[in-house]
């Protein structure tokens, strides 16, 4: 038994290891912007005690928090001399200097990177998993180091599979706050901080009101990071009381570069795969990791049955290509809309944009095929789709419908269409 636990935990460490550029400023993509201001807010003793990264899913924005993190514990980013008290939130010492970055060598940096750090404490959204239990984030440790270490952008839905929720709800409960207010009032134990990192606040119900004592008022020292995605879902009490730091979608030659340099993809995939992302890392993981179709081939022959081939070929398409599950949907339309707007761009523009080889010839093929409002015209539809495959549209009524639409965009001109 014992050797079994410490198997599973050394195959964990190592997972999160492989995974330690995530816990570095510099290695996380994009974002120069924010990671400057975050540093000089340590650097200049102007961070707040409670700091809200509000992004979108795949922006980084944990990745942030982690750096972050890591950074106010790094023994050799240190504000003060040795005989000093820490303090970030402060007057400036004369002798406070400070790293552009973490060290990432030091013991602090190592244990922050596995995330088994002792003053760095992690909250959550849990499940119940028999009835009667008050989870808190502590009981999911282990699957939590896990899920960072081999879903780096996961997102809720992500994380909440992973610990086996299916269909229950995932909650930061009262319970769970209180054990936030019980950890922070302790003492440090090796820092001199104390950190909490509470990803998707949006799962604080009213009982997240326990929280505003010790965001207004926190103990010496503390420093509290909440990451979230949608700022309408969070309560009014703690997005007024913490420094908002707004995270920005990645631009695609970030996203491109991660791939690169991150990933090892060849050049001419990663070229593929970035616009199709929308400067969303979590799904470029996913294109990269999970896509085996060749949507160039699948839009060539549904292209062919729209404008050549018939009915027969039209339903036939439909039939075969419905069946792809719903995530998969949304990629091949969003490989469709990227060739578009391809087309569209080297029409107004009259260069051509960075894309694969066969992306430009396939751009300019869609180019000798329509006009540009009809192009734009064909996005619009798409855009559409996209959204009511979101909400379980039908794809077989979907794709067909979409179908009728694209052959009277293009052989009828028809840009206006009833719907």
């Amino acid at each position: 038994m014992e050797k079994r636990f410490k198997k599973a935990s050394a195959v964990v460490l190592a997972a999160v290891y492989h995974y330690l550029y995530g816990m570095l400023f510099s290695e996380i993509p994009g974002q120069g912007a924010v990671k400057a201001n975050l540093v000089n807010l340590v650097s200049s003793n102007r961070l707040s005690h409670a700091l809200l990264l509000l992004g979108k899913e795949g922006s980084g924005a944990l990745q942030l928090a982690l750096a972050l993190a890591q950074y106010v514990v790094c023994e050799k980013n240190k504000p003060g001399s040795a005989n000093e008290e820490p303090s970030l939130f402060g007057e400036p010492t004369q002798t406070t200097t400070f790293l552009e970055d973490a060290c990432g060598n030091c013991p602090s940096c190592k244990k922050a990177a596995a995330l088994i750090h002792p003053d760095i404490h992690f909250s959550f959204p849990t499940i119940v998993k028999t009835a009667g239990d008050k989870p808190i984030a502590s009981d999911f440790i282990q699957e939590w180091r896990s899920f960072v270490a081999q879903t780096p952008f996961g997102n809720a839905f992500d994380w909440l599979q992973s610990i086996g929720a299916e269909n229950k709800q995932g909650n930061i409960t009262a319970n769970e706050c209180e054990e936030i207010i019980r950890k922070l009032n302790l003492k440090s134990f090796e820092s001199g901080y104390k950190i909490l990192i509470q990803w998707m606040p949006e799962y604080l119900g009213p009982m997240g009101n326990k929280l505003l004592k010790l965001i207004e008022e926190p103990p010496a020292n503390t420093l509290l990071i909440f990451v979230a995605q949608d700022e309408s879902k969070l309560l009014a009490t703690i997005l007024s009381r913490t420094q908002l730091i707004k995270i920005n979608q990645l631009e695609s030659k970030d996203v491109q570069e991660w791939l690169i340099n991150k990933q090892a993809v060849p050049r001419e995939k990663a070229l593929s795969i970035a616009p199709l992302s929308q400067g969303n890392l979590r799904e470029a993981f996913q294109l990269l990791h999970n896509s085996d179709e060749n949507w160039e081939e699948i839009l060539r022959e549904w292209l062919n049955a729209i404008l050549k081939n018939g009915p027969a070929a039209q339903v036939k398409w439909v039939d075969d290509n419905s069946k792809l599950g719903r995530e998969k949907q949304k990629q091949f339309l969003a490989y469709f809309i990227h060739l578009l707007s391809c087309a569209v761009h080297i029409a107004n523009v009259g260069t051509a944009p960075e894309v694969a080889d066969n992306e430009l010839d396939f751009a300019n093929r869609l180019l000798r095929l329509a006009a540009t409002e009809q192009l734009e015209a064909i996005v619009t539809e798409l855009d559409r789709a996209s959204y009511q495959i979101e909400r379980n549209a039908n794809p077989k009524i979907l794709f067909m419908a979409l179908t009728i639409k694209i052959y009277h965009i293009i052989k009828d001109k028809a840009v206006i269409l009833v719907h």
